[in-house]
């Protein structure tokens, strides 16, 4: 698997794209994106949940792992707040390097947590001296030379201002960060825009531009600060939208006539599958 860190070294920016499954990793990885953000959103809502802490370790870890096995693309694992406090930090850590993690993120929110761009959402953090405790455990209990611990703070998210943001960003950054991902929801960049400029810290950035969808990644690479851009949701809520439309064109049409003229051949399932692989170790081994 690519050492993401390296990457981010040669590259100077990477594109991660949000992954719920196997499948969808496959298309991001045949897309040409530098690796995968093993979403918690998205899980959340591939099970029908809301994104408020009620999926598990274990399940998200059984994701992450599905993928990791199907999948050559590192991958930025979403572990929201930890799963609790440090003691827990350090226990996450060894099992998502276990799964085939090479990065992971953590939020300074409290436990549990609502998702950030919730409406009215409910924004809580916790003090900064217990999130460095978090941050330090993780690169503590890290055993990987090129496992990025990511330090995301929500400060932003929770209305708190820049300058809570950047003394929240750099006290992560003395507790060991690789990187500060900083996030917003105003629908403009300008938010995200005025951190980047005033960031003077030693860490690179990461944004999630779901938001602000007109920070393309030309003005992203311009900034000169930012290392990696992940791409949040855009693999479940591009399925939803096809999966809602072909369902509505299949009762509004009286059947499939009209829809299957414009969704994949059953044939390119196949492909995804591997079946070629499958008949050539029937034709092998059956006998």
């Amino acid at each position: 698997m690519t050492d993401l860190r390296a990457l981010i070294d040669q590259r100077g920016l990477v594109q991660i794209m949000a992954t719920h499954s196997p499948l969808s990793a496959r298309l991001a990885e045949e897309a040409g994106f530098d690796g995968l953000w093993a979403s918690g959103f998205e899980l959340s809502a591939l099970l029908g949940l809301p994104d408020v802490s009620l999926i598990t370790m274990s399940q998200h870890l059984e994701m992450l792992g599905q993928i990791q096995a199907r999948c050559k693309l590192p991958i930025v694992a979403d572990i929201d707040t930890g799963f609790g406090n440090a003691v827990n930090v350090v226990f996450a850590i060894q099992e998502y390097e276990r799964a085939g993690a090479t990065a992971i993120v953590i939020e300074d929110k409290t436990f549990p947590k609502v998702t950030s761009l919730a409406a009215d959402g409910r924004q809580e953090l916790l003090r900064i001296e217990e999130f460095q405790g978090k941050i330090e455990a993780a690169c503590a209990t890290r055993s990987a030379p090129g496992f990025l611990v990511i330090a995301r703070t929500e400060a932003l998210i929770a209305g708190l201002g820049q300058e809570e943001a950047h003394r929240r960003a750099r006290a992560y950054v003395e507790a060991g960060a690789d990187m500060v991902l900083v996030h917003s929801k105003q629908s403009t960049p300008d938010e995200i825009e005025a951190f980047i400029d005033a960031w003077d810290g030693a860490a690179p950035l990461v944004l999630v531009p779901t938001a602000y969808p007109e920070m393309t990644l030309a003005r992203i690479r311009a900034t000169g600060k930012v290392g990696m851009v992940i791409w949040g949701n855009h693999a479940i809520r591009p399925a939803v939208t096809a999966m809602q439309q072909a369902f509505a064109r299949i009762i509004a049409d009286g059947g499939i006539h009209e829809v299957d003229k414009d969704i994949v051949p059953v044939s390119e399932i196949f492909r995804l599958q591997d079946m070629d692989a499958v008949k050539k170790t029937e034709k092998r081994f059956l006998r």
